[in-house]
């Protein structure tokens, strides 16, 4: 999924320890040589007595300073922290994978848990330790489990998409949809493997579908793409291969939830013209313990990154925590009926990578006359990561769709997201590729405004109206500090750094 939390950067001063040794080092070098030299000078001259006496007393304080900074250097050595090769152990503390986990392995088990944190986002040293049939707590609101399941319920293609996983989480998500979807439910499992260069993913993931595919034969299927196309591509190349009238298409670090399936399709056999999206709770990255989430529903920000709402009023209203909430857009992962999910254009693969894929599918499903849900019946576990897999710089990505979206679908209202990522509307110096076919789709589709759907769907979004102008408030004196929000925890402007992002822009 493509929701990400941002935080400022704060940046502190250090003072080094070994900095302030050298440096008393040298004064005490300095001070020997400066000693020696005047001892040295006037032994060669006649003294007096008065003045050797003078003299002793001088060396007597020197020597005793000179002890007394000896044993100071000695004390800071003593306090100075180890270099890493000294103990190998301290250069992992600071991760925060060991926060809450892994106090008890020794440091070369450490060191083998960071790396593969580092490589993967999540704990996959204690995933490959975990039991691959794991049960979850039951989190589904009451009520649930009473839910009327009727006797003919269509079949649905599970859809993992995946680049460089660890092999155990892959399993886990496959095992848990087998464990949790009822047999006759559960038509197939699709592996859509968009370019892994781990070799772990190539043999050892053949070797285990072969071995299930020879109990039940096609049951799992693997795309595997020569290049690296994206989450967005990869979902679509899923969706081709899938066979069952309904398609769920998730991420391939989940756990499904007992009894997530029936309130799905339920929804979708009664209208086949819904989205679907699972109620999520939290894999926590580094002990995978299972965080509950409360019920949201699912929208975005002017910049299009997604993120969880409180329920509509109306829902609240029905006092019913098992009634379907409405949703603007989808997180991410969501189920769709596989015929109509092509009627309405699929997703747009003039996106590149992923980020804004999920917000302009729901725009387009309810603007082109579906709707979008998220069930609280229906839960499944996430992992969110700590960092991406795809790309460090997810940014870029999610601004460039983003403006695939304005300009498509948000007709006046595209200025919006121009200003909330402080991009002129006109020479942006950004290309967004060909939309001539998505403005055409919408054109079939004979779509309805944008402006019907922040009135009707999402009235909880702020519409600015008159904007003179828009961007950063400069320092005129100096000119690299900008007005800003300040800490998040204070509502103080403070001057800042230019860094023209969010917490800068005036409207």
């Amino acid at each position: 999924m493509v929701c990400t939390r941002k935080t400022k950067t704060l940046v502190s001063t250090c003072v080094i320890l070994s900095g302030m040794t050298n440096i008393i080092c040298l004064l005490y070098v300095g001070w020997v040589t400066n000693y020696i030299a005047s001892v040295y000078v006037k032994v060669q001259e006649p003294m007096a007595e008065k003045k050797l006496e003078e003299d002793k007393g001088d060396t007597l304080r020197i020597i005793e300073r000179l002890d007394h900074l000896e044993n100071v250097i000695k004390q800071h050595i003593q306090e100075a922290p180890p270099k890493p090769e000294e103990n190998p152990a301290e250069a992992f503390t600071d991760s925060s994978l060991f926060a809450h986990w892994g106090q008890d392995l020794s440091p070369e088990n450490r060191r083998i848990a960071l790396k593969q944190f580092q490589y993967y986002g999540y704990n996959a040293y204690l995933s490959d330790r975990l039991p691959l049939d794991r049960s979850l707590p039951d989190l589904r609101p009451n009520g649930c489990k009473n839910l009327t399941i009727p006797d003919s319920l269509p079949e649905v293609s599970i859809v993992f998409i995946f680049v460089n996983e660890a092999l155990s989480v892959i399993l886990r998500s496959i095992h848990s949809a087998i464990d949790r979807t009822p047999p006759h439910l559960l038509k197939e499992i699709i592996l859509v493997d968009d370019n892994s260069n781990n070799e772990e993913l190539k043999e050892k993931l053949k070797e285990y579908v072969d071995e299930v595919n020879t109990r039940k034969p096609g049951f799992i299927k693997v795309v595997r793409h020569s290049k690296q196309e994206g989450l967005i591509r990869s979902r679509v190349s899923g969706w081709r291969v899938a066979t069952a009238p309904v398609v769920a298409l998730f991420d391939a670090h989940v756990e499904f939830n007992v009894g997530w399936a029936e309130p799905v399709l339920i929804r979708i056999k009664e209208n086949r013209k819904r989205v679907i999206s699972p109620s999520f709770d939290n894999i926590k990255y580094d002990n995978f313990e299972i965080e509950e989430y409360p019920l949201s529903a699912q929208g975005f920000d002017w910049e299009l990154w997604c993120r969880y709402l409180n329920p509509p009023k109306s829902w609240w209203k029905l006092e019913n925590s098992t009634a379907p909430i409405r949703s603007p857009a989808l997180i991410g992962c969501f189920i769709v009926d596989r015929q109509y999910f092509q009627e309405i254009g699929l997703l747009d693969e003039g996106m590149e990578v992923y980020g804004g894929e999920n917000v302009e599918l729901g725009i387009r499903v309810w603007q082109c006359g579906g709707s979008v849900e998220v069930l609280p019946c229906s839960r499944i576990a996430h992992i969110e990561r700590a960092h991406k897999p795809y790309t460090e710089d997810l940014t870029a990505h999610v601004r460039r769709n983003a403006l695939r979206v304005a300009e498509v679908w948000m007709d006046e209202f595209k200025s919006h997201v121009y200003m909330a990522w402080n991009i002129p509307q006109e020479d942006s110096g950004i290309d967004i590729g060909d939309i001539s076919e998505r403005k055409a789709l919408r054109k079939k589709l004979q779509c309805k405004t944008f402006r019907w759907y922040l009135v009707t769907v999402y009235p909880e979004m702020r519409m600015y109206s008159d904007i003179i102008a828009y961007g950063v408030l400069q320092n005129s004196l100096k000119s690299d500090l900008c007005l800003d929000q300040g800490p998040d925890t204070e509502n103080i402007p403070i001057m800042y750094i230019c860094h023209g992002m969010t917490p800068q822009l005036q409207l």
